[in-house]
C-alpha cells in the first residue's frame, strides 16, 4: 500500500519559538521526524514537509527532505495539509497521513497501522489511534483526550472529560479500559480538501477538538488501538531537553 506523510511545520511557536528547528544532536527536529518515518520497514512512504517559512524548507532540503513552503495565515494544521495536498497534485483517493512535526520519537508502525486502517475501512473518511488509559490521574486530566468507540471501531465521541463515566463505581476506572487518543491522522485526500470548509461544530469549539467537526457533519474515524503509548513530544523547552537526552545516549 502505497501513502503520503505530510508533516505540518509552523515556525511559530509560543512554549517554544522557531521550534521546527530546534537542534535534537545536530539535526532540525522536524528533520529527525521525517527520517523516524522514514525508518519504517518495508517500502518507505512519500514524506514531506508541509512548512510556513523558507527556513523550514531549506533546512529539510539540506538533510534531503522533501518540503513545499505554505501560507503562513491557516488556522489550523489540517488547512496546512489541504494546501499541501493541492500543491503536490495528490489524487482524491489517495491517502495522507499527517504526523506532528514535534514528535521526533514517533513509532513509524503506528503510522503505518493507521494509514493501512483506512485503506481497509471504506466506510470511514478518517482515521486515527488511541491506547488504554490506565491511570485514574489520566483519565481525569483535560489534557488527556478521549475516545469512545462502536463496535465496528470507529469513533463515537471524543473529549477532555472523563468517558465512558463509571456511574456506579466513580471511584474506579471503567472497564474495559477507557482510551486516550493519540494525535496521528490519516485521511483520504478528498476529504481533507474539503474538511476547512466544513462548518465548525459547536461542540468542536466547546471542546477545541477539531476532529468532532467530522463527527458533527456526519462522517466516520476509524481507530487503531494500539498496545503501545507513543513517544512523548516536544512542547515545552523542558520537554526538548528530555528528548535530546534520548539522542545522545
Amino acid at each position: 500500500m502505497s501513502f503520503t506523510v505530510l508533516i505540518p511545520a509552523r515556525l511559530a511557536s509560543t512554549r517554544l519559538p522557531n521550534k521546527p528547528l530546534a537542534n535534537i544532536a545536530g539535526v532540525p527536529m522536524v528533520v529527525r521526524v521525517a527520517q523516524r518515518v522514514l525508518s519504517m520497514p518495508g517500502p518507505a512512504p512519500r514524506v514531506v514537509v508541509a512548512a510556513d517559512s523558507e527556513l523550514i524548507v531549506q533546512a529539510c532540503r539540506t538533510h534531503r527532505i522533501d518540503a513545499v513552503l505554505t501560507r503562513v495565515d491557516h488556522p489550523s494544521g489540517s488547512d496546512r495539509l489541504a494546501e499541501a495536498c493541492c500543491l503536490l497534485a495528490l489524487p482524491d483517493d489517495e491517502i495522507v497521513v499527517n504526523v506532528q512535526g514535534d514528535e521526533p520519537l514517533i513509532d513509524p508502525a503506528l503510522v503505518s497501522a493507521v494509514a493501512s486502517l483506512l485503506a481497509n475501512a471504506p466506510l470511514a473518511q478518517m482515521s486515527t489511534a488511541a491506547h488504554a488509559i490506565h491511570s485514574a490521574a489520566d483519565f481525569h486530566n483535560p489534557n488527556v483526550v478521549k475516545v469512545v468507540l462502536d463496535a465496528a471501531g470507529m469513533g463515537l465521541y471524543f473529549s477532555r472529560a472523563p468517558i465512558s463515566y463509571p456511574r456506579d463505581t466513580p471511584d474506579q476506572l471503567p472497564q474495559p479500559a477507557p482510551l486516550r487518543h493519540v494525535g496521528i491522522y490519516a485521511y483520504r485526500v478528498g476529504f481533507l480538501k474539503a474538511f476547512p470548509t466544513l462548518s465548525q461544530a459547536p461542540m468542536e469549539r466547546t471542546e477545541s477538538l477539531e476532529q468532532l467537526r467530522a463527527l458533527w457533519h456526519g462522517y466516520r474515524i476509524a481507530v487503531h488501538v494500539t498496545d503501545q503509548p507513543p513517544g512523548p513530544g516536544v512542547d515545552t523547552p523542558e520537554d526538548l531537553e528530555r528528548v535530546r537526552q534520548l539522542f545522545a545516549t
